[in-house]
């Protein structure tokens, strides 16, 4: 019988996905044999796992924390936004339909509950410990009737529930106390202990709260979490964007923040180079001075596309691209920078064609198959902007619903401009400094070697979580709660 502990918080964005991440590699350091779940995620930032099937990112991260291989038992249930109120309905790794709110809470959801069932028990059957994450608050009281992901779970496996509040944001106490007012009894009851995440100061000036807290809640507040700068750690919402902080490099890379852009994790390895400025674009101004522009992955790119020419970034994009910047289209970036899009079963939008960017010689038709693969490129060798860029072995992965004519090929490029289907590509160390190199010969810097090793800056990040988060709460407590 494995053991529980179930993360749920006051509302998105308090820290859960990353406490889950902590214990998970906490842990793993202790022998345990620990695995990481979630229910049900709401994300547009997915993966592909080695046998074909897509989970939400954030269980990615926290699988490596545990040193596991991602599978999507990790995260049964995924929903994928595609605007107007819709979301694509990922169950096991295969999307089966786009379901409205109201189809999906009202009819759908519990019909989904079976699959979050069948996962837990074959990873309780494995694992001795299971850390899982809840979404937004349970709180919620317009959808807790059908909610799969929160107390549901926790009740399903009679699983101990820690309450974490961001203290960053304020409110923290008034949001722990009307949470657990918010609850029915038996949830309450499942309630065993409270976190305040994202503190920054003095703890001992929060001491008299925590007395509060504990006297008015009658639980225990098992510790208080540090706001920790420059995490290093996949985040799951786009919402994170808003708090990434560019570095100040020569180089400047402006990714274009699309109205339905996904996986942008894509280009945290570049923004970590110390020769890179990375910034998300919302205006086309904001490219004016940029070496690099970037068209990120899209759950739309038909819609996306439409967007890029309704608020002029696709005139800015076209006027960079004649005046020699850098142009790279990754996946639904790179279909916008093709010829033409056709949708004939209209699976993204109403028009049936649509005319491209132009700036590749790629085609693109959409059909009812999706495309989730993991991909290793043997070998690369193309022209970029005056430079040579081989390199070997290059891993990653696709998701993608349009087939292009590629001729067999991965990356497509063309004088300043090139894609790729291949997200996570820049996560290649090697190809990503051949990248920037080329950018810093035509701004005449000399090139620098290949010195990161990404997947190793990984683990260093897990592991300094995981120490500020142990040192952080009681651990004991915790472990008995637990038991």
């Amino acid at each position: 019988m494995a053991n529980y502990l179930m993360f749920q918080g006051t509302s998105s964005h308090v820290g859960k996905s990353i406490l889950t991440t902590a214990l998970c590699r906490i842990f793993y350091r202790e022998g345990r044999r620990v695995v990481p779940f979630k229910a049900q995620n709401m994300a547009l930032n997915s993966f592909v796992t080695a046998d074909g099937l897509e989970m939400g990112r954030a269980q990615v991260a926290q699988a490596e924390a545990a040193n596991l291989s991602p599978r999507v038992e990790m995260n049964p249930v995924l929903l994928k936004p595609t605007g107007n109120a819709t979301s694509q309905v990922i169950i096991n790794g295969r999307a089966v339909g786009v379901m409205s709110a109201a189809e999906y809470h009202q009819g759908y959801s519990l019909k989904a509950f079976e699959a979050v069932k069948t996962a837990l028990q074959k990873l309780s059957a494995e694992f001795d410990t299971i850390i899982i994450e809840g979404a937004g608050s349970p709180a919620e009281v317009n959808l807790k009737a059908n909610d799969i992901v929160n107390m549901r779970v926790a009740k399903y496996l009679n699983a101990p529930v820690i309450l974490v509040a961001d203290i960053d944001r304020g409110g923290a106490l008034a949001a722990l106390v009307g949470t657990l007012e918010l609850l029915d009894d038996d949830e309450r009851a499942l309630v065993k202990g409270l976190v305040i995440n994202k503190f920054r100061g003095d703890v001992n000036l929060l001491l008299p709260a925590v007395e509060f807290l504990e006297k008015k809640t009658s639980k225990p507040v098992l510790g208080i979490v540090p706001y920790i700068e420059k995490l290093g750690i996949d985040d799951e919402d786009s919402v994170s964007l808003d708090d990434k902080i560019s570095g100040d490099g020569e180089i400047k890379i402006g990714v274009v923040r699309l109205g339905k852009l996904s996986n942008f994790t894509d280009f945290d390895s570049l923004a970590g180079e110390v020769d890179v400025n990375l910034f998300y674009a919302t205006q086309p101004d904001q490219l004016d001075a940029v070496d690099v522009i970037i068209l990120p992955g899209s759950k739309n790119t038909s819609e996306d596309l439409l967007w890029l020419r309704g608020n002029h970034f696709a005139e800015k994009i076209l006027q960079k691209a004649r005046d020699g910047a850098a142009i790279v289209g990754i996946c639904g970036g790179f279909q916008m920078l093709g010829r033409k899009i056709f949708d004939p079963l209209r699976t993204e939008s109403n028009h049936a064609e649509l005319d491209g960017l132009n700036l590749l010689p790629i085609e693109t038709t959409f059909n009812a198959e999706k495309f989730t693969r993991q991909v290793t490129l043997p070998e690369v060798d193309f022209n970029f902007l005056g430079s040579r860029i081989a390199s070997k072995n290059l891993d990653g992965y696709e998701i993608h619903s349009g087939e292009s004519n590629l001729r067999g090929q991965k990356i497509i490029s063309s004088g300043n401009i090139f894609g790729t289907y291949v997200h996570g590509i820049f996560d290649n160390d090697d190809f990503r400094r051949q990248f920037l190199n080329a950018v810093r010969l035509t701004k005449n810097l000399e090139p620098l070697e290949a010195v990161r090793n990404v997947a190793a800056e990984k683990q260093k990040n897990y592991e300094r979580l995981a120490k500020i988060v142990r040192e952080s709460l009681n651990m004991d407590l915790l472990k008995a709660i637990m038991s």
